[in-house]
């Protein structure tokens, strides 16, 4: 009996944080399903740096003898279907979420380059994500709010 009740609580612990994952804007079923599966329930990772280490959206600074001053990369070793999902999300996310549209519309007024933008719009998602799963609580959009 005791090995159905874990099995039970697990269920609902993951239908819990689908609904939650799926709140935020510009995510879906498909991502949502994906993150879990990755990430074993967020059980496999701390924090959303190393979620965004492991999609390919975390920029590391490029340092190689005299050459200090190197442009930022992404590390080429990502979850590449993850990382699809995620950019797919973000461009839902800068279409149709007013937060991230202004930020992504105020980054590139100030001269940066557009996927540069994009890249950090993926990294918000995943920090968003996280945010959610620890709070368990759906995710609030704040800035609607704002006047």
């Amino acid at each position: 009996m005791k090995p159905l009740l874990c099995i039970r609580l697990f269920i609902v612990n993951l239908k819990t944080n689908y609904e939650l994952v799926k709140s935020i804007p510009g995510i879906g079923p498909q991502t949502s399903i994906y993150l879990l599966i990755v990430t074993k329930n967020f059980t496999a990772f701390n924090d959303a740096r190393k979620l965004a280490c492991y999609a390919g959206v975390a920029p590391f600074p490029y340092q190689s003898g005299t050459s200090i001053n190197g442009r930022t990369k992404v590390h080429h070793f990502a979850d590449k279907k993850l990382k699809s999902l995620i950019n797919m999300c973000a461009l839902n996310a800068k279409r149709w979420d007013a937060q991230i549209s202004t930020y992504y519309e105020k980054k590139v007024a100030e001269g940066k380059n557009k996927m540069l933008v994009m890249n950090n719009v993926r990294n918000k998602l995943l920090h968003r994500v996280f945010a959610v799963i620890k709070r368990q609580t759906p995710y609030v959009n704040t800035y609607k709010f704002v006047a």
